[in-house]
């Protein structure tokens, strides 16, 4: 895949957005050159002059000036295209070893610039845990957040109903709920219903529905007794005394039923310290919570109970997806609450603060020596995939300038060391050559 630059010339009827780095880059070619030009015409100039040390000085002073200046042009042109348009060797470096020069810059940015230790320094001025917390606090950003994350519900209840992950919920759950922990959890559970009354409010709901029942079927109880009675003491005792065996059981029943409905009854007080015997038990004897965890886990999994879960499954994933596709859905609503307490839990709480922070710091130093090598090929990749015209123009716009000072210092340093070396030979060999 290639990532193709865009190109140098701007779209037609548009300011032109490189038009000052261009009118720079031709200011500070005129001036190289022309210091070039002055050298020349400087060299030629000196061979009208009278002979003298100080204009032989002055010829070779411009002579070195001038080839100084060439050596540099020829230095800077050959970065860009061939000089003169001659294909020479190593000429043309940018455009023909893009790729090889994006190779170089993409281990030099990977191996130098995102290295771990710069990384940390820069994470270490950075709040992440700060910038997440305002995130999430944000009503315009915890609602989209909500709704992303309810768009993804979909997909991960339909992953728990994939065949494997049913066959390992169905083998995992019996297990987790099936040892001595599992009854220890009951125990605890069951105290603290007992300790809030709620086994009580749970044995007076019993006791009336068992009236309620005894009350609607009175008569068939009746004649249940009756045909017993008969059944035991003969037709004559039956007739005799049947109605009234009946009658006197159920007024006991009734009478019993009465009195635990009492809150002070001693049902209801012999209740209560049954209970609270057995939950002690379960807390105390591991044996005992392992056999309500045993007995916990055969009922798991048992294959209507397995069967019963499923189908309160299916029927839960149904309204959760329907309620999860409505943009003012309970779904979406609960999650953007979620999201905004989890910012305010991240703002407010010095200790989740810090958790966060330290997390996202070794997630992503983690993965730094990974990064470096897809930094490394992604920007050589880049760069290598570059239209070679717009990236040695992009570049020459760039740095230009800063290399027509290469040519203009050149060219001075030629001339300054052109004349100082013809005037030490001078003084060493007498006139010569330069």
């Amino acid at each position: 895949m290639t990532h193709a630059a865009p190109h140098a010339d701007p779209p037609p009827g548009l300011p032109d957005p490189d038009e000052a780095a261009r009118a720079s880059l031709r200011r500070h070619k005129a001036v190289a050159t022309g210091l070039v030009v002055g050298m020349a015409g400087l060299t030629v100039a000196t061979y009208w002059l009278p002979p003298s040390f100080a204009a032989s000085t002055l010829q070779a002073a411009a002579k070195a000036g001038f080839v100084g200046g060439i050596a540099d042009w020829f230095a800077v042109t050959a970065l860009f295209r061939h000089p003169l348009g001659l294909p020479i060797p190593h000429t043309a470096i940018i455009p023909t070893q893009k790729a090889r020069l994006g190779r170089a810059l993409g281990r030099f940015v990977g191996n130098h610039v995102f290295t771990g230790a710069e990384v940390a320094r820069t994470l270490e001025k950075l709040d992440l845990a700060g910038i997440i917390a305002r995130s999430l606090s944000d009503p315009a950003t915890a609602r989209p957040a909500a709704q992303a994350l309810a768009a993804t519900l979909p997909k991960l209840l339909g992953s728990v109903e994939d065949g494997r992950a049913r066959k390992v919920l169905t083998r995992i759950i019996p297990r987790m709920l099936g040892g001595p922990e599992a009854g220890r959890l009951i125990g605890r559970a069951l105290r603290q219903l007992v300790d809030g009354g709620r086994h009580q409010e749970v044995f007076g709901y019993v006791m009336s529905q068992v009236k309620t029942l005894l009350i609607a079927r009175e008569e068939a109880i009746r004649t249940a007794i009756q045909d017993r009675v008969r059944e035991q003491g003969g037709r004559v005792v039956g007739w005799v005394l049947g109605a009234t065996v009946a009658s006197r059981v159920l007024g006991v029943v009734n009478a019993e039923l009465e009195k635990m409905e009492a809150d002070q009854s001693e049902l209801r007080a012999a209740f209560d310290e049954w209970v609270r015997r057995e939950i002690a038990r379960i807390e105390e004897d591991p044996a005992r919570a392992a056999e309500i965890g045993a007995a916990l886990r055969q009922v798991v999994a048992h294959e209507t109970v397995r069967a019963w879960f499923w189908d309160v499954w299916s029927r839960m994933r149904i309204a959760f997806e329907a309620d999860a596709a409505k943009p003012t859905g309970r779904t979406v609503a609960f999650l953007e609450q979620a999201v905004s307490n989890l910012g305010t839990l991240l703002a407010t709480d010095p200790a989740a603060h810090a958790r966060l922070q330290a997390t996202l710091h070794g997630l992503i130093g983690g993965l730094i020596p990974a990064g470096q090598v897809k930094i490394a090929d992604f920007v050589a990749d880049v760069v290598a995939g570059w239209d070679s015209k717009t990236i040695t123009e992009r570049l020459e716009l760039r740095i230009g300038p800063d290399l027509q000072y290469v040519r203009i210092n050149g060219t001075i340093v030629g001339f300054i060391v052109g004349g100082l070396a013809y005037a030490v030979l001078h003084a060493i060999f007498g006139p010569t050559a330069f």
